[in-house]
């Protein structure tokens, strides 16, 4: 399994904005390709230099998925959320391998 995060820091003028967006569309727009299996949204917490710190997770089912997602959907959905929210916003990705998961 692979977890694709992406953390997000925005300019907290845009916040309700961004969170709704993010919630009503790009989300959504991202399961629908059909790559992922489970999304989730976190607020990040800690130092803010300005902004606000939001890491919005994916997990796929396999390195083969997260390519196809990264080669066929990824350039589209990524231009819609910069094109939105030109200079409000500084984004970093990160692909993680899940090696185990542990449940209560």
């Amino acid at each position: 399994m692979i977890l694709y995060n992406v953390t997000v820091s925005i300019d907290p003028a845009i916040e309700q904005d961004w969170l709704n967006w993010m919630r009503s569309t790009h989300i959504p727009d991202v399961m629908n390709t059909g790559c992922f299996l489970e999304s989730r949204i976190s607020r990040v917490h800690g130092e803010e230099q300005g902004g606000l710190t939001y890491a919005v997770s994916y997990v796929c089912e396999s390195q083969e998925t997260y390519d196809e997602y990264q080669k066929t959907h990824a350039p589209a959905l990524q231009k819609d959320h910069s094109d939105r929210y030109a200079g409000q916003f500084a984004a970093f990705r990160t692909m993680l391998t899940i090696l185990e998961e542990f449940k209560k």
